[in-house]
């Protein structure tokens, strides 16, 4: 016997005032503009540090990469904090990007650490390198989570109209 496939409504990301001071804040638009200039400098970066991996060369440049995506990433962490506390009341773990905010934290563990490694020394450039892909990789998880929120925020405006 099989039983009929029901499916729960999702909750809608925002309430109707929530997206009204999205809307409204100039956040928004800090974090539209933020997130495409670090997916721009992660790939720059990402190119460089292959290339060192692969060849040996070019570890200041990549070194270089890596410190501007990382600078990226830590303005875009306290500006999307400023805009989740405007949009949702707190600046954290707002229950519509809890998951998003604690992977973020992972993705900042992994680029400090290469920091720490870059600063003190303990690791090797090679093996800097590789902290630096493991943090790209949690970044590429990270920005898939925001980006898919994004989609289900406008299937919900077209649900809405």
């Amino acid at each position: 016997m099989t039983r009929p496939v029901t499916s729960t409504p999702r909750k809608r990301l925002y309430t109707a005032q929530e997206r009204a001071r999205r809307d409204a804040t100039r956040w928004t638009l800090v974090q539209g503009l933020l997130a495409p200039a670090q997916f721009l400098a992660f790939a720059v970066s990402l190119v460089l540090v292959v290339r060192f991996l692969l060849s040996g060369h070019g570890y200041e440049a990549a070194t270089l990469s890596i410190l501007v995506k990382t600078g990226f990433l830590f303005v875009i962490m306290i500006t999307g904090a400023i805009w989740e506390k405007v949009v949702f009341g707190q600046y954290l773990f707002a229950p519509a990007f809890f998951w998003e905010d604690v992977f973020s934290f992972a993705v900042i563990a992994l680029h400090t650490l290469y920091l720490w490694a870059l600063l003190t020394g303990a690791m090797t450039p090679q093996q800097q390198m590789v902290v630096a892909l493991a943090a790209y990789a949690t970044y590429v998880i990270n920005a898939g989570q925001f980006i898919r929120k994004l989609r289900l925020a406008r299937l919900d405006e077209r649900a809405a109209a």
